[in-house]
């Protein structure tokens, strides 16, 4: 049923709107297939791809540090992938697609390290909140200083729409370039889901079942920052999606952190779609960021999710 429900909102995020797509086809059907095919299939992909990835990146860096605050932007690792993306376009002159995923995979990557050194693995939510808040605030500063100091006069007005999120004029071969490292990264990671629900019960269990805890928790953290920093890297920092898809995957699968994996990707990629839907139906002369829709949507769940835990803390 969540394949079907996906399916029909891809459906309808590659058909909307559908009057443009008819007027195009009666002046010529190659000019609709065209737009179908090389304008709205891409931004289509990398929605429903990105999303999926926030979703399963999400999950399993929960799974890896016990905490629902855990995601990719909560721990710093959108925005050092952006910090990394930046540097490669701005100061070494890359443009390439694949290149720019690699920047955007390496940037994601040490951020995690950076945050694993602050906090470590196993320490408390409070921790982890302020030292993920760090590494966050320290890349997105050092974002901004590089788009400050880069040789273009134009560069914070050419990134704005890119670091909050956009799909739009994205090509097949830069959705090739964000995607099929992601994928490749989270296949790796869903076979992984085992471990993750046996680490709940601790390194002891997990090391005695044959699983190495700390070569497992860095393969996580490479992963997720090759899969996250590859979307990062084309389409910009999308906020909240993998904590939301997670928290609400983990509530459908009773708290197994391993079997919340695939359903935190089909949520994050119906939120990402949804979102991109409701940013294309708003009728401004300007278009909005993704990532404000999402950021909109998943504030509120995260203030929810800390009064939760600030309420069990208590109790």
């Amino acid at each position: 049923m969540a394949l079907v429900v996906l399916a029909a909102i891809a459906v309808l995020h590659l058909l909307t709107p559908y009057n443009s797509l008819e007027a195009a086809r009666a002046i010529d059907p190659a000019l609709a297939t065209t737009l179908l095919v090389e304008l709205r299939l891409p931004r289509t992909l990398l929605a429903l791809g990105y999303g999926a990835t926030l979703g399963i990146a999400g999950a399993a860096l929960q799974a890896l540090f016990a905490n629902p605050l855990a995601s990719p932007d909560i721990t710093g690792s959108s925005s050092g992938a952006a910090m990394g993306a930046v540097f490669a376009s701005y100061w070494l002159g890359v443009s390439s697609p694949l290149f720019m995923a690699l920047a955007g995979a390496m940037g994601a990557g040490l951020a995690l390290v950076v945050l694993l050194a602050l906090a470590g693995r196993r320490t408390d939510k409070v921790a982890l909140l302020l030292a993920g808040l760090a590494v966050s605030l320290a890349a997105g500063a050092a974002t901004s200083l590089l788009l400050a100091l880069a040789p273009s006069p134009f560069a914070f007005y050419d990134a704005f729409d890119w670091l909050m999120g956009s799909f739009t004029d994205r090509s097949l071969g830069q959705a090739a370039a964000a995607l099929i490292p992601a994928a490749i990264a989270c296949a790796i990671l869903l076979r992984r889901a085992r471990a993750l629900d046996l680490m709940a019960l601790g390194d002891d269990v997990l090391a005695s079942l044959g699983h190495k805890p700390r070569r497992l928790g860095f393969e996580i953290i490479c992963l997720s920052a090759i899969a996250v920093g590859a979307c990062v890297s084309v389409c910009g920092a999308i906020g909240f999606v993998g904590l939301i898809a997670p928290v609400i995957a983990r509530r459908l699968t009773r708290g197994h952190p391993g079997r919340a994996l695939v359903p935190a990707g089909l949520i994050g990629g119906g939120l990402v779609l949804g979102a991109d839907l409701l940013v294309r139906a708003i009728p401004l002369d300007r278009a909005i960021p993704v990532g404000v829709v999402t950021t909109l949507i998943g504030a509120p769940v995260f203030i929810a999710v800390l009064m939760s835990m600030r309420g069990r803390m208590a109790s």
